[in-house]
């Protein structure tokens, strides 16, 4: 069955909706609770977490490489979960972590801002000001993560395939709709060729967090390529050194077949 993104907006009422869709479905929840429970077998800790999921960084110089390192340790979890299929990824960009599957059904959970202000203050029972900020918070918070990590606009109603408006429709007929929408002939269809694209991206999403982890590599920003499991490796680094700890890197990955160099030394 297909995979399920949903976007929400603080206040929008995604929570309930995405449970109880999750339960009907039987669908695995990919959420902050899943990957606070196996962060630890990702070396990732509970600090790392705290500080960067679903935010923008904060540009410290001296802490950016290690900010990316753990962020693409994040996306690894969650490819992972989606790998085993019949999951809904809430948040963290998931529908952007799966470029060209089309059997990711893609939605967004959105309701008027004064409405999800009023919805906060009585779920927190805080002061209204209080949560007015706080969901104006949130919202600048997903929008700017989603804006710097995949240089995209996080309203732009073009990259989902259902917006709920929750003050339009009640929680029932919104879990209707996404679990109707989901038996699609089209995305049944693409599941298993799918499932093979989700593989290369995860093994290229294992390459990067080795290049970033390996203090041989100064270049971070080279290519790199996979399908069917075979990396393709271009751009430039700056020196023979790094190409052989590129290499190594590379083949020492799981599930890789084979390796075409194409990288470039160029002499800053």
């Amino acid at each position: 069955m297909a995979i399920i993104t949903i976007s929400r907006e603080m206040g929008s009422g995604g929570i309930p909706i995405v449970h109880q869709v999750a339960e009907e479905l039987g669908y695995t929840l990919v959420d902050g609770d899943i990957i606070r429970d196996v962060a630890e077998g990702y070396d990732l800790s509970q600090e790392a977490l705290q500080q960067i999921d679903e935010k923008p960084p904060a540009f410290v110089e001296n802490l950016d490489r290690q900010i990316e390192l753990n962020m693409n340790r994040i996306q690894l979890i969650v490819l992972e979960q989606a790998l085993q299929g019949k999951v809904i990824i809430y948040g963290r960009g998931g529908q952007d972590l799966l470029p060209g599957i089309t059997s990711a059904f893609r939605v967004r959970i959105i309701a008027p801002f004064e409405e999800r202000v009023e919805r906060w203050a009585q779920r927190e029972w805080i002061d209204p000001d209080l949560a007015r900020s706080l969901v104006r918070k949130s919202d600048q918070q997903r929008a700017g993560f989603i804006k710097y990590y995949f240089d995209r606009n996080w309203t732009n109603p073009i990259e989902y395939d259902m917006i709920i408006n929750t003050i339009r429709v009640s929680n029932e007929t919104a879990v209707k709709l996404i679990i109707e929408a989901i038996k699609d002939p089209y995305l049944v269809e693409k599941t298993n060729t799918c499932k093979l694209k989700i593989r290369d991206i995860i093994i290229q999403k294992k390459i990067q967090i080795a290049r970033l982890a390996d203090d041989r590599i100064k270049d971070i920003w080279f290519n790199i390529d996979v399908v069917d499991c075979h990396v393709t490796l271009s751009g430039h680094i700056y020196s023979e050194a790094e190409r052989r700890a590129v290499i190594d890197d590379t083949t020492r990955v799981a599930g890789v077949t084979g390796v075409t160099d194409q990288l470039m030394i160029v002499n800053y």
